[in-house]
């Protein structure tokens, strides 16, 4: 991969939240906690330094609670029947529990979310294109949720992309496994390690 590409070609990170990976996060809290998910910071931490020293770039999708009356946040029905521990607080704008990840901070770009897909009624597709970003590196959570539903949606907007399959993780290694092999007819499938070899 070339400095030109390099320079086109962002590390997408998928929901890499305080209130889905800290201990003191939403999801710790509510009891919803996966080992697989839990090794990703360590494990992505080498491939976003390596993109920024080569000049790629770190974009984050932050999903979002949108706060009503009261604080009370917006919460899908069937997001309230997975995961009823949710409430005032919870991936709000600007909180804790919305941000990326330290392992993983400073993004270059950040964008909210508010269903699966990180493009739904977002500016992401807006922002790439100001930057200057064709080819999308995928990695986060959870695979067959916010990884694919964005994925696709670059997929049908012309991007590049490409899916780090040990860079993602679900809450059942079988459904990662699923999600991964539905993605290989739109996207280059490749390991951390694959990855960060081609960078060299």
């Amino acid at each position: 991969m070339s400095a030109i590409e390099l320079g086109q070609t962002a590390l997408l990170l998928v929901d890499m939240q305080n209130d889905f990976l800290h201990p003191e996060g939403a999801y710790a809290r509510g009891g919803a906690k996966s080992d697989a998910i839990a090794a990703l910071p360590a494990r992505l931490k080498p491939v976003a330094e390596m993109m920024r020293e080569k000049g790629g770039w770190i974009v984050s999708t932050q999903f979002t609670l949108v706060p009503g009356k009261n604080g009370a946040p917006f919460i899908s029905p069937h997001l309230r029947e997975l995961r009823p521990f949710l409430g005032k607080g919870d991936f709000a704008p600007g909180s804790f529990g919305q941000a990326l990840i330290d392992d993983l901070a400073p993004a270059d770009i950040s964008v909210e979310k508010v269903a699966y897909s990180a493009f739904y009624m977002s500016r992401l597709e807006w922002v790439l294109g100001r930057a200057g970003i064709k080819h999308l590196v995928f990695a986060g959570i959870v695979t067959n949720g916010g990884v694919a539903s964005t994925l696709r949606d670059a997929h049908v907007r012309d991007f590049h992309t490409t899916v780090l399959s040990d860079g993602c993780a679900a809450f059942d290694q079988s459904v990662h496994e699923t999600a991964i092999a539905s993605m290989k007819g739109i996207a280059e499938i490749n390991s951390c390690a694959d990855f960060l070899a081609n960078l060299d």
